[in-house]
Formats: C-alpha cells, sequence, structure tokens
C-alpha cells in the first residue's frame, strides 16, 4: 500500500470506510511528511497538533460507528494565512498583525471544520497576499518542492508547496488575482477560483480585494477539489457534462510573452482537448483583458491605503509602520489614487465581464496558459524577463486576473513538465459555470494522469 501521505482525500475516506486505516493514521503520516519537508520549504507556518489529534480521534470514532459526516470527515487539511482559524494566530505576512488571534472561524473554514476535516496548520503567504511570489518579513520565502532554490508562486505558495509534497492532501487558499491557480500550476497540482459569490465570506480579514478575491480547494486531483467545494460552496456541485464543448484556445494575451515550454505544452494540452472530442478554435489575437490587466494591481493597492485608514477594521492593534518596504510603497500608492482611477478600473472590469458574456454565447470554455513564465527565485518578487523580454511585476500574471475581474470560474490543471518544472494550463467557464467546468476537468484528468511527486 503507499504510505498515507499519499494518498487523495477522496482515497482515504475509502480507506476509513473499509476500516483499512484510520484518520488518526492519516493526520500522524500527514504530520511526519510534513515535519520532513518543511525545514526545505518554509510553507507551514503555525501548527496546532493537539487540536488536530482530538478532532481526527473523534473522527476516527464516527467512521468506526458508521456515522461519518461525509467525504472530507478525517482528511488533513491546511488553511492559508490570510484565511481565520479559532484559537490560531493570523500573520497575513505582516509584522502590523503581531499577536493577533482568531476568535472564530472564517465561514469557509467553519464549514470544512463541521464537514469532519482535521485542520492542522496554517500556510505561508506574501504580506497582504498581494503579490504572484511567497516571501514575507515574517517568515521569510517559501519554496517549490520540484526545486526549493525557485519560488511555488504566490499568494497561495505555502498552500500548494506542502500539498505538493504530501503535507497533506488539500488546502484551502484565495484567489485574488490568480493566487491559487498560478501556484498550482508551478507545483504539479488542480487549484480551483470558484465563481464569484459561490463560496460565502464572512468572519475574516478586511477585504481589501473586496469581492474579486474567493476562496477555494488545491489539491492533487479534481475529485478532492469537488469534494471541497460541495462542502464550502452554495449549493452542490452537480456532475456536469463535458462531450463536445466548445473551446477557444487563447495562446497569449495581446503581445504579452510566454515562455516557449509553457506555449508548447499549452499547445500540446489544446490538441489533446480536440483529440477528446471537442471543437477546438484556436484565437488568433486575443486584447479584451488588456485594460483590466494594466490597471488591475490598483485594487489591493487602493484596499491596503483603506486599511491603513480604518484599523479600526481589524479590531486589534494595528501599525502600518511595520509593513515591509513594498507594501509601504503599494500602501502609498493607493493613497494617491484618485477616485477616478478606481472607478476606471470598475468600469473596465464591467466592460470585461459584458464582452466575456458575449464571448460565451459562442464557447463553452477558455483555455489559456495558467502562468507565462516558469517558477523564478524564491527570494525574488518576479521574473524580469520571459522569452527574453522585459516585464513587470504581472507579466507571468496575466492570464490570471480577468477571471477576478468578471467573477468567473477557473481551474489550473497540470499539462506536463519543463525539463524538471511542473506547468500547467487553465480552463475558464461562464459565470455559474463551475460544475461543468469541474466535469470538464475530471475528463481530462481521466484521460491523462497527472499525480507524481518530487524527490525532497
Amino acid at each position: 500500500m503507499q504510505p498515507l501521505w499519499q494518498l487523495t482525500a477522496t482515497e482515504l475516506a475509502a480507506g476509513y470506510r473499509d476500516a483499512a486505516f484510520t484518520p488518526v493514521d492519516a493526520l500522524r503520516a500527514c504530520l511526519a511528511r510534513s515535519e520532513a519537508v518543511n525545514p526545505r520549504l518554509n510553507a507551514l507556518i503555525t501548527l496546532d497538533t493537539e487540536a488536530a489529534l482530538e478532532a481526527a480521534g473523534h473522527s476516527s470514532a464516527r467512521w468506526r460507528d458508521g456515522c461519518a459526516l461525509g467525504a472530507l470527515d478525517g482528511v488533513p487539511v491546511t488553511i492559508k494565512d490570510n484565511l481565520q482559524v479559532r484559537g490560531l494566530p493570523t500573520h497575513w505576512g505582516s509584522r502590523a498583525l503581531a499577536g493577533f488571534v482568531a476568535d472564530r472561524d472564517e465561514l469557509p473554514v467553519a464549514r470544512l471544520r463541521e464537514a469532519g476535516a482535521v485542520i492542522f496548520g496554517k500556510t505561508n503567504v506574501p504580506e497582504f497576499t498581494m503579490q504572484g511570489y511567497t516571501d514575507n518579513p515574517v517568515f521569510g520565502p517559501t519554496g517549490n518542492p520540484w526545486n526549493p532554490a525557485l519560488t511555488p508562486g504566490g499568494s497561495s505558495g505555502g498552500a500548494v508547496a506542502l500539498v505538493a509534497a504530501g503535507g497533506c492532501p488539500v488546502a484551502l487558499g484565495t484567489d485574488g488575482g490568480g493566487s491559487i491557480r498560478r501556484p498550482a500550476s508551478h507545483t504539479n497540482l488542480v487549484g480551483f477560483k470558484p465563481s464569484r459569490a459561490r463560496v460565502p465570506r464572512g468572519h475574516g480579514l478586511p477585504p481589501i480585494f473586496l469581492d474579486f478575491e474567493v476562496a477555494g480547494p488545491i489539491a492533487r486531483s479534481v475529485a478532492d477539489v469537488a469534494a471541497v467545494m460541495q462542502v464550502i460552496g452554495r449549493g452542490a456541485a452537480q456532475e456536469g457534462s463535458s462531450r463536445g464543448a466548445r473551446i477557444l484556445f487563447i495562446p497569449r494575451f495581446g503581445d504579452h510573452p510566454v515562455d516557449p515550454q509553457i506555449a508548447a505544452l499549452t499547445e500540446t494540452a489544446a490538441r489533446r482537448l480536440a483529440d477528446l472530442g471537442h471543437e477546438l478554435t484556436t484565437a488568433q489575437h486575443f486584447d479584451m483583458a488588456e485594460a483590466v490587466n494594466q490597471r488591475w494591481p490598483l485594487l489591493s493597492q487602493v484596499g491596503l491605503a483603506w486599511l491603513v485608514a480604518h484599523p479600526q477594521e481589524l479590531s486589534r492593534p494595528f501599525d502600518p509602520s511595520l509593513f515591509g518596504p513594498l507594501m509601504q510603497a503599494n500602501a502609498e500608492s493607493g493613497r494617491r489614487a484618485s477616485a477616478a482611477d478606481l472607478f476606471d478600473l470598475l468600469f473596465e472590469a464591467e466592460r470585461l465581464r459584458s464582452g466575456l458574456s458575449g464571448l460565451f454565447d459562442r464557447y463553452d470554455f477558455l483555455l489559456t496558459p495558467a502562468a507565462a513564465a516558469l517558477p523564478w527565485p524564491a527570494g525574488e518578487t518576479h521574473p524580469t524577463r520571459i522569452d527574453g523580454r522585459e516585464v513587470g511585476p504581472r507579466g507571468h500574471a496575466v492570464f490570471a486576473g480577468f477571471a477576478n475581474a468578471a467573477g468567473l470560474p477557473a481551474i489550473a490543471l497540470p499539462c506536463g513538465f519543463a525539463g524538471d518544472m511542473p506547468v500547467g494550463m487553465q480552463l475558464v467557464a461562464r459565470e455559474g459555470g463551475d460544475d461543468a467546468l469541474l466535469a470538464l476537468a475530471r475528463s481530462i484528468e481521466k484521460a491523462h494522469p497527472w499525480q507524481r511527486f518530487p524527490e525532497l
């Protein structure tokens, strides 16, 4: 039998049901694996072993008595450190929140706990989850398990690093501009960004991304992602149809560069979709997201400046002088922005949403690379060159933010390796099309399995 830390949540539940092992066994295996890999990764920043063992013991009793709470009962789970977990510190990657301990679970966390999931720790993030890599002044950088000298991306970098390394089968993250999808693509995982409002939020940190940021699952299989969505999402995820879908393949946005290896692997993935019987069309040019991409960083900058001006929203002492230099600069940029600047962003987001609605009259799904660049050194904020061309801080992230701006569901799926480093593709559906998107992802996974572990 495989080591328990290598099993998916679905496989763990099957083992519990057959009495092959218990949730306590699975938790101990994940804790041991986390202890072995975390010194190289710096992914897990808060551990709650005692409470997790107690929860796993209760779950073991439920499975033994035939009254398990569902598919996630007894499954070890970690939570990204911008989501509140009762009794655990919330750092948000910033020294400004030192000593802040949550007195209640944020709503998606509460729903996981109610479903019997065993929450055993929290994972590392960049400061205020505003960057596409994972490093902060409190805990330092997180490494990619496929090469710890490189970043796993961000802002859910700690979450993906631990899942990819086998520390847990499932993690809960957030996505405000690709923060689940890009890191998943860098670590050979499935990362799902639900439609806006599909996953209710509440009792959490101040929403500096407004409702453009959503909570969603990270896992090694689509079945596990769907199981989490059944717990945290509004309405159960239904088995949608994925036969004969009309797919628009968009290999590049505007004139933005894409790493040639990523481009080649995504094109191969597109051909595989055609081989599965889907109707594939390749877009020769796509600039619909350009205006939003140019303006997207403004949202969180203004949100951070708002938080500095309204520290009472945190209900605790909050000292902006403790921000790292990058966040100091971001807060100042947000403070200087005008109401017209913010309205311009929101207007372009609405224009994009309308344009994409028309596009989805002709196509069922969009296919793009999940990220434009391969992972870069872990201590650097972003790659400065892609395919020989200079790029800015979001050059690697051009395929991500449009889905947040328009409220669309999107999923990152593995599509191969560039040398030793994983590459992911992204599929996007119309707003509310979460279930159909998961159904298509399941069919791809079945045709082209991808699960493997890095050699740490």
